[in-house]
């Protein structure tokens, strides 16, 4: 592919472990090309060639100024924490550029300003990128459709001790994809703590339960248990890079999408 027609990509993080795994991922690809890499001010990469981690020289420096680093891009890969996500998307909508975010812990209004934000630009937000993951949410549609009632709904999370939110959105999508099947509202019957004496389980709640220990990339389970048996679902990552994966697949869906709110639903055709 000409260099002219390869995606522009910036990647935020750049300095973190899907920053690189990123970066590493666009220089092996035919049609992507690095030309931003963004990360905190206080990062000790900032001014360094964003590749330099692999011995090799993009031409790419580390930036904390979104507006340079940007200037070039067609897309953001954001995977930061939400204040980060916050100020990219700002410039991003000023500048008219593409996101793709898997960042977590948002709370309500920062989803509705990024829901505001996907009417200037097209914007690819998912809380798992893995196109594994995203199979298994399809499963758990069809498997909370079908066990709506006489089942209890737990979802189990792990995750490194390096995670700073609880529980995982992954594992809040997984209770959103569950509850919406269910006809229900998952703020209202999601259970995230038990402790004492709490008394019988409620019937038609949704319960979490959290893990953070060692270096878990990311492990998830649904258990529906009914009278006499359970089903359980369960996903485990062993790599970032399914995550990374994800992510590019996103960066290519939006090439030719202006404007709107999408999901890796819409990335991976799940919708039917």
């Amino acid at each position: 592919m000409n260099a002219s027609k390869k995606i522009a990509v910036a990647i935020a993080g750049a300095s973190g472990r899907m920053g690189r795994m990123l970066i590493e991922i666009i220089l092996q690809s035919n049609d992507l090309i690095l030309v931003g890499a963004l990360d905190v001010p206080s990062s000790p990469l900032i001014g360094n060639d964003a590749t330099g981690f692999l011995g090799k020289a993009s031409g790419v420096n580390v930036q904390s100024d979104p507006v340079l680093a940007l200037q070039n891009a067609h897309v953001l890969i954001d995977f930061t924490r939400p204040e980060g996500t916050m100020e990219y998307l700002d410039v991003c909508s000023r500048l008219g550029i593409k996101m793709v975010i898997g960042t977590t812990g948002f709370s309500a209004e920062q989803k509705r300003q990024i829901q505001e934000c996907s009417k200037k630009i097209a914007i690819v937000m998912a809380p798992n990128m893995s196109v594994g993951v995203n199979v298994t949410l399809k499963l758990l549609e069809v498997a909370a459709k079908a066990l709506s009632h006489d089942y209890d709904v737990e979802i189990i999370e792990a995750h490194h001790h390096h995670k700073v939110d609880a529980p995982s959105g992954t594992a809040l999508k997984m209770g959103e994809v569950v509850a919406n099947a269910q006809n229900k509202i998952l703020s209202e019957c999601a259970v995230y703590a038990r402790e004492g004496h709490t008394g019988p389980r409620k019937a038609g709640t949704i319960g979490f339960a959290t893990v953070r220990a060692g270096d878990i990339v990311g492990d998830h389970t649904v258990l529906f248990a009914g009278e006499g048996e359970r089903i359980e679902v369960t996903h485990r990552s062993s790599s970032r890079s399914n995550y990374a994966q994800g992510s590019v697949k996103a960066a290519r869906f939006l090439a030719d999408k202006g404007n709107g709110m999408f999901d890796m639903f819409d990335v991976l055709d799940l919708r039917s």
